[in-house]
This record gives C-alpha cells, sequence and structure tokens, in this order.
C-alpha cells in the first residue's frame, strides 16, 4: 500500500492556477512600462533576425527583422511624448543601431528614407 492520495494520481489533471495570486493587474502597470516592454520585445525579436545574436546565427531573415523594426519605429515615435525623454532615448539609440544593422546585412541596399521604419524616422545614414 502506498500514502498517496487520490489526488497525487499522475492521471488526475493538476489543480487550476489561482491566477489572481500568479498575475498583476494590467490596469496597476503603468502604460510607460507597457509600452517599454514590447518595445524591448520588438528589439531583440529585430536583433535576433538580423543574426546580431551570435556569429552564423541560423536564425537570420531580414524580412523578419523589417516589419519588426518597422514596428519599434512606429511605437517608439507615436509614444516618445507620452513616455519622456529619459524612456525613449535609449529605444531611439537601439532603434537606430537596428536600422544601421540592417543596412550592413542587406545585400540589395534600401534608398534612404526607405528602410525599414524610416518613414517614422527619416534616413538614417552611418
Amino acid at each position: 500500500m502506498t500514502d498517496a492520495t487520490p489526488s497525487d494520481s499522475p492521471l488526475d489533471p493538476p489543480a487550476a492556477p489561482d491566477y489572481d495570486e500568479l498575475t498583476r493587474d494590467i490596469a496597476d502597470v503603468p502604460a510607460v512600462e507597457v509600452i517599454t516592454t514590447v518595445a524591448v520585445h520588438l528589439l531583440s525579436a529585430a536583433a535576433v533576425n538580423l543574426g546580431l545574436d551570435k556569429p552564423d546565427s541560423e536564425h537570420k531573415d531580414l524580412d523578419e527583422a523589417r516589419k519588426l523594426i518597422t514596428a519599434l519605429a512606429g511605437l517608439v515615435t507615436a509614444s516618445a511624448t507620452e513616455i519622456s525623454s529619459f524612456h525613449a532615448a535609449p529605444l531611439r539609440d537601439g532603434l537606430k543601431s537596428l536600422q544601421l544593422a540592417f543596412r550592413e546585412a542587406s545585400l540589395v541596399q534600401d534608398e534612404p528614407g526607405q528602410g525599414p521604419g524610416e518613414k517614422f524616422t527619416g534616413p538614417v545614414y552611418a
């Protein structure tokens, strides 16, 4: 005989988690935190798709990177006045770095002002 209770059976579904205890109410999260978190995710995903995560990355996909950089440019440009220069400046710097990395990684160069996100930021030069 074992001391296991019926609820300890591997066939029983796990108890439902108490989401009130596990999650933070989205209304309590400041907008600047949500915006910067989304921006950092876009920035990170674009960097990986540019192959910046490691040399000879197998994740390089310039089409995906273009989409992510454009989305990041739109978010940063639209929210800059709302999140203050303190938060917007590093995001702008990261965005410009991605735009320059994209230009460097591209076999066919975009015309100035036609690169990813440049319709929001204007032309980016090295």
